[in-house]
């Protein structure tokens, strides 16, 4: 006899999974500082980041500025001999392209200051010629020298004083190195004119204190005092300038 087939039990209903429903758990103090703490200092690295691009720019910005080193070998007519130099007049011309300086109808005065400057070759003080950067009637150059009667100083009238005169169109930086050009003597880290370290020891001074990197990059700011000093230095090294006024 055949068995009786089993009818199926129904199924299973199955209850869908549920999803927890817990309340968040609040923060502790602990948790809301260590947010304001990742907060702020992601905020001063960004701050960071700007002042640093801000640097960044300012310099660039100036590079049009930057003080000129002339490259000597372009300076022709250079005097390489012993001191005292003259004017250098005679290829003046032909070295203000390298110097970066240009030949001017008349003074400018959009940039108007004033250095002085003295050399001592062993002791003896060096006569600073007038006229350096004045080429007769024909040009002047921002960077030069005149006697003193033009600059209302003291003594007879064609008297050398020494007086750097920065009288340019624009605001600039110039360098010592530009104005030795101008003058026509040889400069360089180790040599000038025709003094050269490793014979004759000489030391530049700014103000009285001696300079100690390379005297080319020298920039020429107002009212400073620079002593060049081949040799044997002089009792005193100055450290000013009596100052007349007007300069």
């Amino acid at each position: 006899m055949a068995k009786k087939p089993r009818t199926p039990a129904p199924p299973r209903k199955v209850q869908a999974p549920q999803r927890r429903s817990d309340p968040k758990r609040p923060r502790s103090p602990e948790d809301r500082r260590f947010l304001v703490m990742t907060a702020l200092f992601a905020a001063s690295g960004l701050i960071a980041l700007v002042l640093a691009g801000l640097v960044v720019f300012v310099f660039r910005g100036n590079d049009s500025a930057t003080a000129k080193i002339p490259d000597e070998s372009a300076l022709v007519g250079l005097q390489t001999g012993p001191a005292p130099w003259n004017a250098g007049l005679d290829t003046l011309p032909d070295r203000l392209a390298p110097l970066g300086l240009t030949p001017l109808s008349q003074e400018a005065f959009t940039q108007h200051i004033h250095q002085h400057l003295d050399i001592f070759v062993n002791g003896k003080h060096i006569t600073v010629p007038v006229g350096i950067g004045i080429y007769g009637n024909q040009f002047i150059t921002e960077l030069h020298t005149h006697s003193a009667s033009a600059e209302g100083l003291p003594g007879p009238a064609e008297r050398p004083t020494g007086v750097i005169h920065v009288e340019s169109p624009k605001s600039t930086t110039y360098t010592l190195a530009q104005f030795m050009g101008v003058w026509g003597v040889r400069f360089t880290p180790d040599c000038i004119g025709g003094y050269c370290k490793e014979l004759t020891p000489w030391r530049v001074y700014v103000n009285g204190k001696l300079y100690p990197g390379d005297p080319r990059t020298i920039p020429l700011k107002k009212h400073d005092e620079f002593a060049i000093v081949i040799g044997t230095p002089p009792a005193k090294i100055p450290s000013s300038f009596t100052w007349p006024q007007g300069l």
